[in-house]
């Protein structure tokens, strides 16, 4: 069992709340969400990438029609594998095809066409929660012409690897009652300018989604760089932006006043990305990576982004560019093109682990506190939080606030708390402050940062 790598400040430690004292012990692993860890299977990944590479061509130009090769023909096995697990789910699970048409002038594609998304629900058990956790990964692909719907493209890592992942994702927890539900996107329309999940993103903001979470996953299979040769499958990048994309005037206001540069919501998805990730998953560190995505390219988390949702972009440590967007070939000595040899199959194993152990503990926990607030007009070098209960879905057991020094990227302190007000002998000029809510089970919410007030 892993050792947490906060540490806790619980032991010794009297804290005025409301007039009580608290204490706790840390919960490290919930039995269920093990289980599911436990039962990734990596033959059942390498088969559905076996199956993706032999499409030939996913191109978005590709044959929607042909019934064995294309990008139809790809949307079609997606929908049936998904359709495939909704006898064993419970009633849970269900499927839809979601189409959309772009392309033509003004785009990178030369014609315009109609494509279609792939959408898994895992619907929730609680009716009074209508809280959604979205996953993404993009099934389209191409070689080293944007525009060859013909010509061998394997797409392997990119993007047979994050679709490998959700979908086991979506055969393990659519057995698993959570009480928020889950949307498992596989989306088309990437590789000509992410389309596939901006429809998908202004479907959730016309339909008033309460969306918590939105999780991409693009390329999570190789561990060997191109150029440098490294190897490592022990490291799994996250990316996250800075200040949001869909910043108001007042939410800027707010920014600067409380130096929360660091502080956005998708930056407290991705470090949750992180402790949830390596409590339930050994071998693996979680790299924080503070930009929105790579330079210069993009992914389907950014549309969501843009509509000022909490997302974030996983993706591989080492690129290896020998792979992507490459005719397969064999130039110089060196092998090119994204065939299935590059996928590091316990590493994608370890991959699939760390989302679906973030996902399952972030449906099971309580809704986030809001209002969180400190208080800053008093010169004093105590801090002082307050908060509300969330006003759906199952209550609060407690609470943790976490603390973390001005210059640190990870929250370095959890103290549980029982009510909603804390009185802190940390200074608010050398500390940032967050609250949690948690169940008695040990399931977290999303990090709420405090703001002075």
């Amino acid at each position: 069992m892993k050792t947490p790598r906060y540490l806790y400040f619980l032991m010794g430690l009297f804290l005025y709340v409301n007039g009580l004292y608290a204490q706790t012990t840390i919960k490290n692993r919930d039995a269920i969400i093990e289980a599911a860890v436990n039962s990734i299977s990596v033959d059942t990944m390498k088969a559905l990438i076996q199956d993706m590479v032999g499409f030939h061509n996913r191109n978005n130009l590709s044959s929607m029609t042909h019934p064995t090769q294309g990008i139809g023909a790809a949307t079609e096995y997606l929908y049936r594998r998904v359709n495939a697990y909704i006898p064993a789910s419970g009633g849970r699970l269900s499927v839809e095809k979601v189409f959309y048409t772009f392309g033509g002038a003004e785009t990178r594609l030369k014609r315009e066409v109609t494509l279609c998304n792939v959408v898994a629900t895992v619907q929730g058990s609680n009716p009074d929660d209508d809280r959604v956790i979205a996953l993404l990964a993009h099934f389209d692909n191409r070689n080293g012409n944007g525009n060859d719907s013909i010509g061998y493209a394997p797409g392997a890592n990119d993007n047979g690897s994050g679709v490998a992942c959700l979908m086991e994702i979506t055969r393990l927890l659519s057995q698993v009652d959570l009480p928020v539900t889950l949307k498992i996107m596989f989306l088309s329309g990437e590789e000509h300018g992410l389309y596939g999940a901006q429809h998908m993103a202004e479907m959730a903001r016309r339909e008033n989604w309460n969306l918590i979470a939105v999780v991409n996953n693009d390329m999570i299979g190789n561990g060997t760089a191109s150029e440098t040769d490294t190897h490592n499958n022990t490291l799994l990048r996250v990316f996250s932006e800075n200040i949001p994309f869909a910043e108001t005037d007042e939410m800027k206001r707010e920014r600067v006043y409380n130096s929360a540069e660091n502080d956005s919501p998708s930056r407290q998805l991705a470090r949750y990305i992180k402790e949830t990730g390596e409590r339930y998953v050994d071998n693996i560190t979680v790299k924080l990576i503070y930009r929105n995505d790579r330079f210069g390219r993009g992914g389907d988390h950014t549309p969501f982004s843009r509509k000022g949702y909490a997302a974030v972009r996983i993706c591989e440590m080492h690129e290896n560019y020998n792979r992507t967007h490459q005719y397969v070939r064999n130039e110089n000595g060196v092998k090119y093109g994204d065939e299935i040899e590059g996928i590091d199959f316990e590493y994608l194993r370890k991959n699939t682990g760390v989302n679906l152990s973030t996902v399952a503990n972030l449906a099971l926990a309580p809704s986030a506190p809001v209002n969180v607030r400190q208080e800053v007009s008093e010169l004093t070098n105590y801090s002082t939080l307050h908060w509300e209960a969330p006003k759906q879905g199952k209550k609060p057991a407690g609470y943790y606030i976490l603390i973390r020094e001005t210059d640190q990227s990870q929250w370095q302190m959890k103290i549980r708390i029982n009510g909603t007000e804390a009185h802190l002998p940390y200074s608010k000029d050398n500390y940032f402050f967050a609250v949690q809510s948690i169940d008695s089970e040990g399931h977290e919410s999303l990090a709420v940062f405090a703001k002075g007030e």
